[in-house]
C-alpha cells in the first residue's frame, strides 16, 4: 500500500477514536451541568442525547471532508507531518465545538435564572448616578426651609445688640445661640 493510505487509515482511526472519547466524556460529565441549566432531568438527558448526535454529526463531516490531501506524500516523514496537521485541526474543531456548547448553555441558563429572580439586578455602586455638590456653604435641599441671609450676614433672627454698660468685655455674646438645623 501507498504511504498516503496508510497516512488516511491512521487518520481515521485516531479522528473517529478522539471522537468517540471526547463524545462519551462530554456526554457522561456534561449532564449534570445540563440538569442545572434546564432544571428537569428528563428534559436534560433528551438534550444530552441530541447534543452527542450533533457532535458526531460535526466532527465526523469535518474529519472526512478534512482527509483529502492533493498533493502526493513522498516519505514518511510528510505523512507524519501532514498527519499531525490534520490530527490537530480536528482536536481544536472539538474544543471549538464544545466551548460554544458551554457558551450557550450558560447563557441560556443566566436567561432562566433572571426570569426566576424576585427583583432586576442593581446596577454597580460605582455607576449611580451622583447628587451634584453645591457650590455654596449651604447643603442643597430639603434644608434650610427659609431663606438665607446673605454671606457674611448675621446668621441669627433676633436683632444684635451692645452688650450692657457693666458687663465683662470677654463673657461673649449675649444673644443665644441659634437653634441648629
Amino acid at each position: 500500500m501507498d504511504i498516503k493510505v496508510w497516512m488516511y487509515l491512521v487518520y481515521l482511526a485516531v479522528s473517529i477514536g478522539l471522537t468517540i472519547w471526547v463524545a462519551r466524556a462530554l456526554s457522561r460529565n456534561g449532564l449534570v451541568f445540563l440538569e442545572e441549566v434546564f432544571a428537569d432531568e428528563r428534559l436534560a438527558r433528551a438534550v444530552n442525547s441530541l447534543l452527542v448526535v450533533g457532535f458526531y454529526l460535526l466532527n465526523l463531516g469535518y474529519v472526512t471532508v478534512a482527509m483529502k490531501h492533493p498533493d502526493p506524500v513522498g516519505s514518511t516523514s510528510e505523512a507524519m507531518e501532514e498527519l499531525s496537521l490534520k490530527i490537530g485541526l480536528v482536536l481544536l474543531v472539538l474544543g471549538a465545538l464544545h466551548f460554544f456548547n458551554v457558551f450557550a448553555l450558560g447563557r441560556y441558563r443566566r436567561g432562566r435564572l433572571r426570569q426566576f429572580a424576585t427583583h432586576p439586578p442593581l446596577a454597580p455602586v460605582g455607576r449611580l448616578p451622583m447628587q451634584p455638590t453645591p457650590h455654596g456653604p449651604y447643603p442643597a435641599a430639603p434644608y434650610p426651609t427659609r431663606p438665607l441671609p446673605p454671606t457674611g450676614a448675621p446668621t441669627t433672627t433676633q436683632p444684635t445688640t451692645t452688650p450692657p454698660t457693666g458687663s465683662r468685655p470677654d463673657a461673649g455674646p449675649t444673644n443665644p445661640p441659634p437653634p441648629p438645623r
